[in-house]
């Protein structure tokens, strides 16, 4: 078997590499995402193909036929030259690719490429509190009162509601259908009246999750993706999207490039860290899972291109190893920056995010579907072993 590139795809990597060198003092650092300088930026990568590389350009995007060594190729690039990728996000990463799929014409139009350009940011209401891993159990109501829906309830753990301009929310609709089946999928305005945001502190110190409580939201007929009632398969199709998106290998390859980089620099001793056998040995080992991660994201690129939906374990085993990867990642930083590793913030060393994300991921690793669910997830649908048994509400267990 032959890994090495071709001569047209190692021609590509020179140009993203000379690209990345040429447009180096223009990547925005430490940008929020509603930093014009981000948007500027994701502009430049999508007119280079860089982001957004496969979705048509009459939705924004640029245009390309689908790739995945290119894809590769770009990812590679991006870590090794520790590049600021874009703009994401689960307006860009979970409901585009969505709304490609199931998707009317006219909301494609509407809201992908004011999406992809970072002009509307987007939260996701799911969870709320009373149905978090059993989703399906959820209150919040929406009633069609002529042309508009009607929204009363509340969502929790709804990351970036603060800052959101659109919420894609899961509602039920039909008290009185079986609970899969009662659920729409309704997109709208965050500043419709009736909406109210309450930050929750979580372990990083920062406010990356909310309360939101709908009272009389008022949202237009026409703001519905697929039909009434089929709101629990469009959840689905955006699942296996967040799935993908929290355990991204391309973010984790980027940090691991960077730990690679303290790694060859800092000495203890004399002698440098990346010649610590202790130290070595487990930057082997989180090199080697991340190599794993990236192969079975190549493995689901090429399933979507071919159109083989027989990759569900793969699809599963992303988010789930992915978001304890970085965790571990994390983690081998903080332990190889010594006494640094204990300051939060204020750090020479990409300013305390080794710290930050060593705690964003151990909650990323109960969001989205917790590990444990993941793993019953992966045994019962994609190995086919039995399922736990269930006890009648009452009896004795």
């Amino acid at each position: 078997m032959d890994l090495n590139y071709s001569p047209s795809y190692e021609q590509f990597r020179q140009e993203v590499s000379s690209f990345l060198k040429a447009s180096a003092d223009k990547q925005p650092k430490g940008a929020g995402l509603k930093s014009q300088a981000l948007k500027n930026w994701q502009k430049t990568l999508i007119e280079h193909g860089y982001a957004a590389r496969t979705i048509p350009k009459k939705y924004g995007g640029f245009g390309a036929e689908p790739d995945i060594l290119k894809s590769r190729i770009i990812a590679e690039e991006f870590a090794k030259a520790q590049a600021n990728p874009g703009m994401g996000g689960q307006g860009i990463s979970m409901l585009v690719p969505t709304l490609l799929e199931v998707g009317t014409e006219e909301q494609k139009q509407q809201f992908i490429a004011p999406t992809l350009h970072g002009e509307m940011l987007w939260c996701q209401g799911y969870s709320e509190p009373g149905a978090g891993s059993d989703l399906a159990s959820l209150r919040t109501s929406a009633v069609l009162d002529g042309d508009e829906w009607v929204v009363n309830g509340q969502k929790i753990w709804t990351s970036t509601a603060q800052i959101a301009d659109w919420i894609f929310c899961l509602v039920r609709t039909d008290p009185k259908a079986p609970k899969h089946q009662g659920i729409s999928f309704l997109l709208f305005d965050m500043k419709s009246p009736g909406i109210e945001i309450r930050p929750l502190v979580d372990m990083t110190g920062d406010a990356n999750f909310n309360e939101v409580f709908f009272t009389d939201v008022r949202v237009p007929k026409g703001q519905i993706v697929g039909a009434p009632g089929e709101g629990w398969r469009v959840a689905n199709s955006i699942l296996k999207f967040e799935r993908g998106s929290l355990g991204d290998p391309n973010a984790t390859l980027h940090r691991l490039a960077a730990l690679f980089d303290i790694m060859k620099h800092e000495t203890i001793g004399g002698e440098r860290l990346m010649d610590k056998a202790a130290f070595r040995d487990r930057a082997m080992r989180i090199q080697g899972r991340v190599m794993a991660l990236q192969h079975n994201e190549l493995r689901l690129l090429s399933a979507k291109i071919n159109g083989d939906d027989d990759v569900r374990l793969a699809a599963m085993l992303a988010k789930l190893q992915g978001t304890e990867l970085r965790h571990d990642l994390e983690g081998l930083a903080i332990d190889v920056l010594g006494e640094l590793g204990l300051a939060y913030g204020d750090n020479p060393y990409l300013n305390g995010t080794w710290q930050y994300y060593y705690m964003y991921f151990l909650g990323l690793i109960i969001g989205g579907g917790t590990s444990q669910i993941q793993k019953n997830i992966i045994s019962e649908r994609a190995l086919g072993m039995p399922k736990e048994p269930k006890f009648a509400e009452g009896a004795a267990t």
